[in-house]
């Protein structure tokens, strides 16, 4: 027989995990934060797990409590988006939008644009948070993350938006001190700058491609980096030579700020993809958004 309390109690977890604090969800359950508390050691009780550690300072989910919200939260966007088809509403853009989304693409392409998604979308609140890794989705209460590269979590649904290509640039003044390499086996004797991988806390290895071959090359650093923006002022100051994204930077290549090192190698590329939980039920929100991306990259 269903229980209808076991349902309930995952609703304030829901919102115990997505407001961060028991006052918070409180406040938007319209509870006591002392019956908040109470109905989460009622679930506790009920799955016989303790799922959330509580200190003076923060609330956070246990390793089973993280499984079982993980498991669970499709579920509860699954309600949501059922009770909005029976009410014949299910290409209705409303309610809250949460997306973790790559700080390079929001810089560069989203973030001037949001305005025309929040005009679109009169019933919408959107709440926008970049970060380096793609974290936990379900778990730290996301809808939709925008990431460049593939997951390690398999069980998200991953869409492609595009894939851009990867090119290796210098500024004009590093190329009139230091000299332009020739080939890409030059640049082990040239000032690299590396960027961090946030799965492995190394630096991205350098790949080239073209028609008829791949290459790894080794290069030497001192400066390794993990945020785009460093990237492309030390670029500009003429510091050194780096990987960087084609899309976004057209411009400064178009203008001469930044020079294509080895246009003869274009086929090394990266994917920006859209990841979300599950193919079902898929929230009109959560598709508008990525229509939305799918057309400024465009």
């Amino acid at each position: 027989m269903f229980d209808s309390r076991l349902l309930n109690g995952v609703g304030v977890l829901a919102a115990v995990v997505e407001s961060g604090s028991f006052v918070r969800a409180a406040d938007a359950l319209g509870l006591t934060a002392s019956g908040v508390s109470r109905a989460i050691s009622r679930l506790e009780a009920r799955v016989g797990v303790r799922l959330l550690e509580r200190t003076t300072r923060s609330v956070g989910l246990t390793d089973e409590g993280r499984r079982f919200y993980t498991a669970v939260a499709p579920l509860l966007g699954g309600i949501e988006e059922a009770a909005v088809d029976a009410a014949g509403a299910a290409g209705t853009v409303r309610g809250r939008l949460r997306v973790n989304v790559d700080p390079y693409f929001s810089r560069l392409l989203l973030g001037p644009r949001l305005g025309e998604f929040l005009d679109r979308h009169a019933d919408l609140q959107l709440e926008v948070l970049t970060r380096n890794e793609i974290g936990e989705l379900v778990a730290d209460g996301m809808d939709i993350a925008i990431r460049f590269g593939e997951p390690l979590q398999t069980s998200l649904i991953a869409r492609q938006l595009l894939a851009t290509r990867v090119v290796t640039v210098a500024a004009p003044g590093y190329i009139e001190r230091y000299g332009r390499p020739r080939t890409p086996l030059d640049l082990a004797d040239h000032v690299c700058i590396q960027f961090q991988d946030p799965l492995t806390g190394r630096p991205f290895e350098w790949e080239f491609r073209n028609a008829s071959q791949t290459m790894l090359v080794e290069t030497r650093s001192r400066l390794l980096v993990n945020d785009a923006g460093t990237t492309m002022a030390t670029l500009f100051a003429g510091v050194g030579i780096a990987q960087v994204f084609e899309l976004g930077i057209k411009e400064y290549l178009r203008d001469g700020r930044l020079i294509d090192l080895f246009p003869d190698w274009p086929d090394e590329t990266f994917p920006l993809n859209a990841f979300y939980p599950s193919r079902q039920h898929v929230p009109a929100k959560v598709r508008a958004f990525i229509d939305f991306c799918l057309e400024i990259v465009s």
